[in-house]
């Protein structure tokens, strides 16, 4: 599999510092009574926000291993950056704006006061593919207002280029439909794997461990008709390679039924995905890789929440009781939208991640450590259209096809819970019914 290249844009190391007369303040820091923030741009990226810490001698330097902001920008993104005519500007830059501000308010609001503003022009080496430390150290972001100018405020930054190169992939079909999965390189579709869905039960027999592997996390059986039309469950996504062996598989384990007094599914009593691979012991064995639940919040935006965590070898969860939450998203039910793992957004335990085909000792090199941000992308549809997926993985986490068959099985698990989530007043798509 030959990977697609992006570049990696890390902004982190934050830190300001105001100088004031020594007789201001003992020690010659000014002493903020809100606290800073910034906002962090790129032409044609939403702006990031993050905080901003003061550093005064007492409370010692930055934190250099902090990372504030991320920007991941393939060739054509580059290509646009470095097209003055695309934004009718002369130069294209990397900018950051400090202000104070209580967190949640935005610069120009009424709560906010502009310090200043860094700026650092995009060059010709974004593109040579390259790590390179664009920016390290401090340096002075405007004149101090006080009579008589001066120094002002100084940030501290470092800014970061890398080569972090991307699989993508796309199913050529809605993913009930069993459609081939290809790999896209430019213009070229290679298949590299093939979706079965199913609804019949019979079908669980490649995964009969799986309710004594999951930990109580088992699924109804209950075939009552008036039952059934209250509940969506035995759903089974197999995953299988070129030459047909079964490589991952996604199945319901915790049926989606509509809340009390409600007609849709809700997050205090969400449906649920086990995500498998197989087990290495033997050929018609799985081990649970991960826990999808997924409901529907209802409100001025109408979306599907998506809560992934991480499950240890033997099907205990990985880390701590309740589990390694590396993701939680909500996707427009009406529009579609994207399904983010992605660890520089969440709070993590310093417990490592499993490779979906490591050993128990987690010993592989998908470790929280090691991760730095982007693992994997998945673009759906919203409900009641044509939804062929598209998934972008990170190629340091891939070390071969199986790997990445098991994200297959996720975004196969994320699209169909679109459809599971939907009001039970409403008919499912054909192509799902029985």
């Amino acid at each position: 599999m030959d990977p697609r290249a992006f570049v990696r844009v890390s902004v982190g190391a934050l830190g300001l510092r105001i100088p004031v007369a020594p007789k201001a303040t003992r020690s010659g820091v000014h002493e903020l009574s809100s606290p800073c923030l910034c906002e962090v741009r790129l032409k044609g990226f939403p702006a990031q926000t993050a905080s901003v810490p003061l550093v005064t001698p007492s409370a010692g330097g930055p934190d250099l291993h902090s990372i504030a902001a991320r920007f991941y920008l393939e060739e054509a993104d580059l290509c646009k950056l470095s097209s003055p005519a695309c934004f009718q500007s002369s130069q294209a830059y990397l900018e950051i704006v400090i202000f104070t501000g209580r967190q949640g308010c935005h610069l120009g609001s009424s709560g906010s006061k502009q310090i200043g503003t860094f700026r650092l022009q995009v060059g010709p080496e974004w593109g040579e593919g390259k790590a390179v430390q664009l920016h390290n150290g401090w340096t002075s972001i405007g004149k101090s207002k006080a009579k008589g100018g001066g120094p002002g405020a100084e940030l501290h930054l470092r800014i970061r280029i890398e080569p972090d190169p991307r699989y993508i992939f796309q199913f050529e079909d809605e993913t009930a439909s069993s459609p081939q999965i290809v790999q896209l390189q430019g213009n070229v579709r290679q298949p590299i794997f093939s979706c079965k869905f199913s609804r019949d039960r019979g079908c669980r027999s490649r995964v009969s461990q799986l309710d004594s592997t999951a930990s109580g996390w088992s699924s109804s059986q209950n075939s009552d008709k008036d039952s059934e039309r209250r509940e969506r469950k035995g759903w089974l996504v197999m995953i299988h390679d070129l030459s047909g062996s079964a490589v991952a598989a996604a199945s319901i384990v915790t049926p989606f039924v509509p809340s009390t007094g409600s007609d849709c599914v809700s997050r205090s009593n969400p449906g649920a995905w086990l995500i498998l691979r197989p087990d290495s012991s033997g050929v018609d064995t799985w081990q649970p890789w991960g826990r999808l639940e997924a409901w529907r919040e209802q409100g001025a935006k109408d979306c599907i929440g998506c809560r992934f965590q991480l499950v240890a070898e033997g099907g205990a969860l990985a880390g701590v009781s309740n589990g390694i939450v590396i993701s939680e998203t909500r996707i427009n039910a009406h529009k579609g939208g994207e399904f983010l793992i992605d660890t520089s957004k969440v709070t993590l335990s310093e417990s490592p991640i499993p490779s979906p085909h490591s050993s128990g000792d987690f010993a592989f090199n998908f470790g929280l450590q090691l991760l730095g941000g982007f693992v994997m992308n998945c673009h759906v549809q919203g409900e009641g259209k044509s939804s062929k997926p598209m998934v972008q993985l990170a190629m340091r986490h891939i070390t071969c096809v199986e790997d990445a068959a098991i994200f297959m099985a996720l975004t196969a698990a994320v699209d169909l819970s679109i459809e599971a989530c939907k009001p039970f007043s409403r008919k499912m798509r054909r192509c799902i019914r029985n």
